[in-house]
């Protein structure tokens, strides 16, 4: 058994276990198969894997390949069988899940090659159906599925199963849903390259394991795990059928368990203990249920929902509305660098020193403005020492079009000016030609990668000029991690950190700003939060990192919750249209971005939906009615 917190079983069909993140998750998985393996590697028994691919299995796989090369651990008697494979699909191509198993697990163990089994994307479509009865004929030959890997999708699928695919089906071709590859985009460069088929092994293959774990990572999963974990089971959500299973575990971070009754409501359940963390919680729930601002809640509101335990504790009603209401707005300020003069005391900003130094990290050359752009604006203003420093490039979330673009300018400019250039006009031509003749899915050429970052820098540094930023206050520090011209990026290494660390120790800011989402799509910003929490850990004992405040933004994907919020920097009409012509300055970004992930929109409508969207919440609860708020969460160190 896995050992994490005591399940519980209200609200939750199927066995649940939420662990603090996702390494300290799967190194328990991983355990477990370890486990597995080497008992029956005594016995001379095969140990007989279904494996999975995607963002959510690679820690997984990072954990065994550690086992492997520093405990030992053999793969020589362990049989393999994935899920399941696009159609059509070469082995070699970059989307492959057959070179993404060799990349992440086979490659790096001592399994052998005959004993690894994923459906075959090279197959003629008559080909398919015999195929695929051969597949689930060698996994009953093999002794059937000892345990089962899973991830799940936004639309709840497993494998590839899709809504309204049968319990009892089998491995087979199925038409992919247009959210799962609408979800697929970023890895096929654009939704029109990605594959409208796949083979995936059926519901009724994944139940007859004798062991599965599903896992899901990040805040973008929660609401489906709630839907699998604690809905009926329906065809419209595949997961749920896991809820028949004798042996099936979810296994959860904190972000993805977020929805769940026992994280959500959990006074809803049980007694709680009432800290001042859950207190806030759990009467911002409380006013959005009812539909009343936070002095308007009675006694009766609170007994009526769930929530008589705090009443014993803390009440009566008016104690309770009053300290939370203060708490609130004491969040609420217009002085994101700290108000000079004025007692600081309920302030979520010191008033000292003033003016201050400040570090926006931006993980991609953009999210500084679209996530806190009038914030920004408002330091500058305020006359705080501003840097902004662009982790990556962005180069990869650059089109084409683009580049042909830029690269006309230049020949048109060389001509017009009589610039006689030859070898510069051959090099521009072939440019021309590899971008002509790039495949679907192609790495870029260094040039042409090169040029695509050039673009994104030359567009932050319009925008950075826009907001007042001074050009020598804008850092392009180019992490190394993510320079591979593809959506799969390198490890975070010490190099990236050093780089983070290097800028923190010449500017020595006073505050730091830092993208907190783990929901964008291909991973970028949780990569950069690691780097710079482990360069400020390494700074710990500089003389100016004790008086540093890091304040945590999110991103285009999705905002803190009302009751997380610690700073809410309220946006008039005037600064909002500023911030919009900021994030306007990246117009390679504009109209339709290269990885827009599940979002259609354009990131500008998404930030201002956003931030009046927050501004409303504040409002509802009872607080002055604002055009616009960005929020802000403070990270504090152990």
């Amino acid at each position: 058994m896995l050992n994490s917190e005591k399940k519980t079983k209200y609200y939750e069909n199927i066995p649940t276990e939420i662990y603090s993140d996702s390494v300290t998750a799967t190194k328990a998985i991983a355990q477990e198969i370890a486990d597995l393996i080497r008992k029956n590697n005594e016995d001379n028994e095969p140990t007989v894997l279904g494996l999975a691919t995607g963002s959510t299995p690679t820690k997984l796989y990072d954990e065994l390949v550690r086992m492997h090369k520093k405990e030992g651990l053999s793969f020589k008697n362990v049989i393999t069988f994935n899920l399941d494979e696009y159609y059509p699909m070469k082995p070699n191509s970059l989307q492959s899940y057959v070179r993404f198993m060799k990349e992440h697990l086979f490659d790096d163990i001592d399994i052998p090659e005959d004993q690894v089994h994923i459906p075959d994307g090279t197959l003629e479509e008559d080909e398919i159906s015999t195929y695929c009865e051969e597949y689930e004929q060698k996994i009953k030959d093999a002794g059937g599925l000892d345990i089962q890997i899973l991830g799940i999708g936004r639309t709840g699928h497993i494998g590839f199963n899709e809504p309204g695919s049968r319990p009892d089906s089998r491995t087979r071709l199925i038409t992919l849903d247009r959210i799962t590859r609408k979800d697929a985009a970023s890895d096929f460069f654009g939704e029109e390259h990605v594959p409208r088929r796949a083979i995936t092994m059926g519901i009724g293959t994944i139940l007859d394991a004798d062991r599965i774990f599903m896992m899901a990572w990040g805040e973008g999963k929660a609401p489906i795990i709630r839907e699998a974990v604690e809905g009926p089971i329906h065809e419209r959500v595949p997961a749920t059928y896991l809820q028949e299973h004798p042996n099936a575990t979810v296994i959860l971070d904190e972000a993805s368990a977020a929805e769940l009754t026992r994280r959500k409501t959990p006074w809803i359940l049980t007694s709680c203990d009432w800290d001042d963390k859950l207190i806030r919680k759990g009467v911002v729930w409380l006013c959005q249920k009812v539909d009343k601002p936070v002095l308007k809640l009675t006694d009766e509101d609170y007994n009526e929902h769930g929530m008589g335990d705090l009443l014993t504790q803390h009440g009566p009603a008016y104690n309770i509305n009053l300290k939370v209401f203060n708490e609130l707005q004491h969040t609420i300020t217009g002085w994101p660098g700290g108000k000079p003069n004025a007692d600081d005391t309920n302030r979520p900003e010191r008033k000292e020193p003033f003016p201050k130094r400040a570090i926006v990290f931006s993980p991609h050359p953009d999210d500084d403005v679209i996530s806190m752009g009038g914030t920004l604006i408002r330091l500058v203003e305020h006359g705080h020492e501003v840097h902004v420093a662009y982790q990556t490039s962005g180069n990869i979330a650059v089109f084409d079009d683009d580049v042909i673009r830029f690269v006309d300018f230049v020949s048109d400019y060389n001509e017009i000016f009589e610039i006689n250039q030859k070898d510069t006009e051959t090099r521009l031509s072939n440019i021309k030609k590899f971008i002509e003749e790039k495949q679907p899915g192609q790495i870029d050429s260094d040039e042409i990668k090169h040029i695509k970052g050039l673009i994104r820098r030359s567009e932050a540094k319009a925008a950075g000029r826009y907001c007042g930023i001074p050009e020598e206050n804008l850092h392009f520090l180019d992490m190394p991690f993510y320079e591979t011209g593809r959506v799969k990026k390198k490890p975070l290494s010490q190099a990236d950190v050093d780089i983070v660390k290097e800028l923190l120790r010449e500017v020595k800011p006073h505050q730091v700003y830092a993208a907190g989402d783990l929901s964008d799509p291909h991973g970028t910003h949780r990569v950069c939060l690691k780097a710079i929490f482990n360069a400020l850990e390494e700074c710990k004992d500089d003389d100016w990192a004790e008086d540093c405040f890091v304040w945590l933004y999110r991103g285009a994907w999705q905002e803190w919750d009302i009751n997380e919020i610690e700073m809410a920097v309220p946006i008039s009409p005037q600064e909002l249209a500023k911030k919009r012509r900021a994030i306007f300055k990246h117009q390679s970004q504009k109209d339709r971005p290269l990885f827009p992930g599940p979002d259609e929109r354009e990131f500008w409508q998404r930030s201002e939906e956003r931030n009046r969207g927050t501004a409303q919440l504040y409002d509802k609860l009872g607080f002055a009615e604002y055009e616009a708020i960005e929020a802000f969460v403070r990270h504090k160190f152990k």
